[in-house]
């Protein structure tokens, strides 16, 4: 079994902020494969199903993205999972827009939502970095994340982003993580676009 979790802010004010990528992506891969509707449990929103013969779990946690390991840590214990059963995905500073890493274990990279679940799983978990770039002066990160895609970056690469990691789900599913990053950037890269944000796409 896996425990798809997608980081990010509850509700609609916040659906498409740069700092809700990880919701994005469970709700692509969720969506692609068909899930069950929604349900309420573990502090957040479940959806699960059968990918590649295995049961699929994806989680978005409604608890604000700095109590996120609240939300991961109960549905882990009720699962009885291991942290190698759980893949987190989560927006990236200092990856370039569009790129897709994945990696176990590491540092939390100041995010909010990797320390809370740090603190209650520990830190051997999976983890899908989507590069949403860094706007280039630390003052300007909080407003950064917490600002919508623009429509440029939306067509540029998030969708066809998006796309691609549902397109690729039944690898993380099968513990091959290598295979999945760069199946997904295969798909990208005719037309991946990795300028960093013009001042435009800030405001």
């Amino acid at each position: 079994m896996l425990l798809l979790v997608g980081l990010g802010n509850p509700g609609q004010k916040y659906a498409h902020n740069r700092h809700n990528a990880g919701m994005m992506a469970v709700d692509a891969i969720a969506d692609s494969y068909r899930l069950s509707a929604p349900r309420q449990r573990f502090q957040g929103v479940t959806r699960d199903g059968l990918l590649a013969g295995e049961k699929l779990v994806c989680l978005k946690p409604t608890t604000f993205m700095n109590l996120s390991g609240q939300s991961v840590g109960a549905a882990m214990r009720f699962f009885k999972l291991t942290p190698a059963d759980v893949v987190v995905f989560h927006d990236e500073l200092d990856l370039a827009p569009g790129k897709l890493r994945v990696k176990t274990g590491g540092g939390n990279g100041g995010h909010n939502g990797l320390k809370s679940i740090d603190a209650h799983i520990g830190l051997d978990y999976r983890r899908a970095r989507i590069g949403i770039g860094h706007p280039g002066d630390k003052d300007l990160v909080t407003p950064y994340v917490l600002g919508d895609f623009t429509t440029q970056e939306n067509q540029q690469w998030l969708a066809a982003l998006l796309g691609a990691i549902a397109a690729c789900a039944e690898y993380l599913v099968r513990g091959e993580d290598d295979a999945f990053q760069s199946r997904v950037m295969a798909m990208l890269k005719p037309n991946l676009h990795t300028e960093r944000p013009s001042k435009d796409d800030l405001t």
